[in-house]
């Protein structure tokens, strides 16, 4: 993180850079400035770097979010992640191609070291019209990586340069300077004590048990049948002697689960139909069963006597 001298301290950094690295290429007098092109070409060697574009960086623009609580309490400062646009220009003796000469030395730099060290920031830092520059202490470095433009897109960037003829340039970005404000949080509150509470399974205010997958939870009115499930899982999933250990699919499972509970419906099947024969046998047996025997008793009607059964 840094504050707002952090684009100031990376050009003067990338300057330093580039004039301390010149060498063994470069024998000559070179001057690097830190300004735009100007309109009349300067006649001695002269490397212009000029940043002519700052834009928001597309990966970290919004990961500061959020920076506040509920309250209003600021958790973490926030910080606006940019990159940097540089057009770097040479001039020079075209005679002798001191222009092509320096945007190549300049090139093989920046292919050479392309994040900004550490040493050099704070040499650039020194400079009194930087005091205060924290870039040098961000976790973050500073990575030149060269930027790809056709003929209209360099039209464009050189036609703003108003009455600025066109010079051998190349185009570099920087990625990334995070630039904090200036409140400080609110520092958290240290932890008390430790609460630590370890309950088994089935305890009071326990967590209920995680459901392996493949699996379903045994329901309250049925539990011979999750019994037989499991027993089925439990068959399922023991090796036999002559085969290796492994693991059946949970589609096997289940349908040995199934096959277990066909079974047992077909014997509980069998066994109501086998009562339901001993019902009917003691039924036929009682029918045939000779009645109770009758006894003749004699009986006056009319002047005769009649023998009737009681």
């Amino acid at each position: 993180m840094s504050n707002g001298l952090a684009f100031a301290t990376v050009t003067q950094a990338l300057a330093l850079l580039i004039a301390n690295n010149l060498r063994p290429e470069i024998d000559i007098a070179v001057t690097v400035d830190t300004r735009r092109p100007p309109p009349e070409p300067p006649t001695e060697p002269t490397i212009n770097i000029f940043l002519y574009q700052v834009t928001p960086n597309a990966s970290m623009r919004a990961t500061d979010l959020p920076t506040r609580a509920s309250d209003g309490t600021l958790l973490k400062r926030p910080a606006a992640a940019m990159d940097l646009h540089y057009l770097i220009s040479a001039y020079g003796e075209e005679s002798e191609l001191v222009g092509q000469r320096l945007i190549g030395t300049v090139v093989r730099i920046l292919h050479e070291i392309p994040m900004l060290p550490k040493d050099v920031i704070e040499e650039a830092a020194r400079r009194s019209y930087l005091t205060g520059s924290d870039l040098a202490e961000a976790v973050q470095r500073m990575r030149f990586t060269p930027t790809q433009m056709d003929v209209d897109e360099t039209s464009k960037l050189w036609g703003m340069l108003y009455q600025t003829p066109y010079v051998l340039s190349v185009c570099y970005q920087g990625s990334l300077v995070l630039i904090e404000g200036r409140e400080r949080p609110v520092p958290a509150k240290p932890v008390e004590r430790p609460t630590v509470r370890v309950l088994p399974f089935g305890a009071p205010g326990a967590p209920e048990p995680p459901t392996l997958p493949g699996t379903e939870p045994e329901r309250s009115g049925e539990p011979a049948e999750a019994e037989a499930e499991a027993e089925a899982s439990t068959e399922a999933e023991t090796p036999s002697p002559a085969q290796p250990t492994t693991r059946r699919p949970a589609a096997a499972k289940t349908a040995a689960a199934k096959t277990a509970k066909a079974a047992k419906t077909a014997k509980a099947a069998a066994t109501k139909s086998a009562a339901t024969k001993t019902t009917k046998s003691a039924a036929a047996k009682s029918a045939a069963t000779p009645a109770r025997t009758r006894k003749a008793t004699p009986r006056r009607r009319g002047g005769r006597t009649e023998d009737t059964e009681s």
